[in-house]
């Protein structure tokens, strides 16, 4: 006849249940514990993550910079080739308009001294022109042309039927541009409209 606290084993039943009872207890802090291990595992690949891509959105902006400062340097240098010489033009252009001046206010060009001199000058200044136009240097002689704020300077507005208004009817100094840029804007004479009489007025 078998004692009620064992069974067929020879274990005391109680302890053989306390026994089960420890082992999933243990079974279920273990799950508990993994749970939380994967939980936090999670949230640290989700934070890494997270600073992955914040780091490559600084280095996607900071290439981003480069390439834009790459650009402006590009730019800068190529003003600095293109408008280097920009003081240098505007200090001849007063010895270029000596020249023309020289060859304009000329009277005695009968007399073989002056006419020789005067081919001198004559080929001094086709030099200079050579000279500006191999570096890019235009001359702005906007006689009979509509008037262009952008590249001329009206000094004088006078009446003259014989033209559309706004037309120039003289040039008191021929402007350049260097590199398509107005380094001096060519001084002009602009006509206007002629003012109406008084019997028009009446």
């Amino acid at each position: 006849m078998k004692d009620k606290g064992f069974n067929e084993n020879g274990l005391n039943e109680s302890a053989a249940g306390d026994s089960v009872d420890s082992v999933n207890a243990e079974n279920g802090q273990d799950q508990t514990a993994d749970e939380s291990q994967l939980i936090e595992v999670l949230q640290r690949l989700a934070q890494a993550e997270m600073l992955i891509m914040h780091q490559k959105d600084e280095v996607l902006r900071v290439q981003a910079e480069m390439q834009n400062l790459r650009r402006r340097t590009e730019l800068d240098v190529e003003k600095a080739h293109k408008f280097g010489q920009e003081k240098l033009s505007s200090e001849l252009l007063g010895v270029m308009d000596n020249l023309e001046r020289t060859i304009q206010v000329s009277t005695d060009k009968e007399n073989e001294s002056v006419k020789v001199l005067l081919q001198g000058v004559e080929l001094t200044l086709k030099s200079f022109v050579d000279c500006f136009r191999k570096f890019n240097i235009e001359q702005v002689d906007p006689l009979g042309a509509p008037f262009d704020p952008q590249q001329h300077q009206a000094m004088v507005m006078q009446e003259n039927p014989k033209v559309e208004p706004g037309t120039v009817t003289a040039v008191m100094q021929k402007g350049y541009l260097l590199h398509g840029r107005v380094i001096r804007p060519a001084m002009v004479v602009v006509a206007r409209a002629p003012s109406a009489s008084i019997d028009e007025k009446v």
